[in-house]
């Protein structure tokens, strides 16, 4: 499970978590690194905790210039994610719930204060494995609740893109790859550093930037590269 949702505010970084322990031990490891960051507990499941995050993001620091959808489960390890036939729909539920509904949660919550600031830069972390044009052939494994909730978030994305085509908010969702986090494991080749590197990219995105594209990680490629829908 990943928990952390990252939020920019001209100089300001904040990061947040539904366990406040998982924040604050992420915080204190940045401020090791001489990395300033603020933190605020939220659950993206939850429209109240949402709430409370942007009144207090927004006395705080007057609003939001990039988000992060970082937050994500993945339930793959269970046995019956080995096959559609199998996976149970309360898992696809729950699974659906963060990785599509809490990206739209935040998103319906932050678009306004960067439509009046008119600047926004929102970047959702997705995955190869939801591309439609290549599951029928990719060798991934089944893994339906994460499939079909992150088809969602890509969904999520151009709709959302649709909403705001005529202002200088750019939604743009990246596959970070298989990387040693809490979803990925220690087995995994990258770095979360590594897998980082095209969120950072979509997330400084010039004005007349990318909208509505679908990235693949930019090491594979040595810069960014459109995936298939």
């Amino acid at each position: 499970m990943q928990h952390h949702i990252f939020v920019f505010i001209q100089q300001a970084l904040i990061i947040s978590s539904r366990k406040e322990s998982d924040g604050q031990t992420t915080q204190q490891k940045l401020k090791t690194e001489e990395i300033e960051v603020d933190f605020h507990q939220l659950d993206v499941t939850d429209t109240s905790s949402v709430n409370r995050f942007i009144e207090w993001v927004t006395s705080t620091h007057g609003g939001v210039d990039i988000l992060v959808n970082n937050a994500g489960v993945n339930p793959s390890g269970v046995s019956e994610e080995a096959s559609i036939l199998t996976a149970k729909p309360e898992t696809i539920m729950d699974t659906f719930s963060t990785n599509a509904i809490g990206v739209l949660r935040m998103c319906q919550a932050v678009i306004p204060l960067m439509e009046q600031k008119g600047y926004g830069r929102i970047v959702n972390v997705s995955t190869e494995m939801a591309s439609l044009q290549q599951i029928s052939q990719d060798f991934y494994p089944s893994s339906p609740s994460y499939r079909i909730s992150k088809v969602g978030l890509n969904a999520v994305a151009i709709l959302l893109t649709k909403e705001v085509k005529n202002t200088n908010i750019l939604i743009n969702n990246y596959s970070p790859g298989w990387m040693k986090t809490d979803i990925g494991g220690e087995d995994a080749p990258f770095t979360a550093e590594e897998g980082a590197e095209t969120a950072a990219y979509l997330a400084t995105l010039p004005d007349g930037g990318s909208q509505a594209g679908f990235f693949a990680e930019m090491r594979k490629f040595g810069g960014p590269v459109a995936l298939p829908w």
